[in-house]
């Protein structure tokens, strides 16, 4: 009966610990550090974030571009177009991908950017960054 007793208080512990585990992982924002860089400008620590391949779209301009390839588009618009702020104004996401619209302040204009990310356990990885000037 005892070993019985303490085998369910076991088992109990480790379902618990395993949910309180999940809900906290579940709970992570990717995007605050993703906005975090865009409006300090710095594409070095965005790309850090970026997939091997994704599909990068700047002012029009694009396409599917390496992670060397994107960090450099990226770091020339921000060398040219100066960010002042940067602020999500929209998520959504389901199962392994998350969406996100943000405001852009940089250079006296402001510009819509929309993020895709693909999630899974291991990381996190922006499969398309584009930055549209907002008219």
């Amino acid at each position: 009966m005892q070993f019985r007793f303490k085998a369910f208080i076991i088992a109990t512990l480790m379902l618990c610990t395993a949910v309180g585990a999940k809900a906290q992982s579940g709970s992570y924002d990717v995007f605050v550090p993703i906005s975090k860089y865009i409006s300090q400008g710095n594409a070095d620590a965005l790309s850090a974030w970026f997939s091997d391949n994704l599909d990068i779209t700047i002012l029009s301009k694009g396409g599917n571009s390496s992670k060397v390839q994107a960090k450099q588009i990226v770091n020339n618009f921000f060398s040219t177009h100066t960010p002042r702020s940067f602020e999500i104004t929209y998520t959504a996401g389901r199962a392994n991908m998350k969406y996100a619209l943000g405001n852009l302040n940089a250079g006296g204009e402001t510009y819509l950017v929309t993020i895709f990310v693909y999630c899974n356990d291991e990381n996190n990885q922006i499969q398309q960054f584009k930055i549209e000037r907002v008219q």
